[in-house]
């Protein structure tokens, strides 16, 4: 599948009806970000199950913002419209494929088990 350009038209959707999306944030005179690409296109094509997409931080800085990307490459990782990855950083081809294949394995449904449980948790602190 051809990586495909995220904006504010697309990006909801592409989440929401996908359930494995990898998300690369980069600039156009970004030196790393140039370097990465051709290793995320090749991985695109190879990985046909998983939605690729990329977000030009230039072009979409409402989208950056709201991610708080403050580094850029940024890879982010949805599966069932959970992030389950955010690190900023080009990695090599096998260290990525690596990534995804650990994301793939992930057990949503403990995933999601955990959230609930983190969410009715009490805040801890010093009363």
């Amino acid at each position: 599948m051809a990586v495909i350009e995220l904006d504010g038209t697309n990006f909801e959707q592409t989440i929401q009806g996908n359930a494995f999306v990898v998300v690369d944030f980069w600039a156009p005179w970004c030196g790393p970000c140039r370097s990465f690409a051709p290793v995320y296109d090749k991985v695109s094509e190879d990985l046909t199950d998983i939605v690729f997409a990329k977000i030009n931080t230039e072009e979409q800085q409402e989208i950056a913002a709201h991610f708080q990307i403050r580094s850029i490459p940024t890879l982010m990782i949805f599966r069932e419209q959970i992030i389950i990855y955010s690190q900023p950083g080009a990695l090599p081809e096998s260290q990525f494929r690596d990534l995804l294949a650990k994301a793939g394995d992930l057990d949503m449904v403990d995933v999601k088990r955990q959230i609930a449980e983190q969410a009715q948790a009490p805040a801890s602190g010093n009363a």
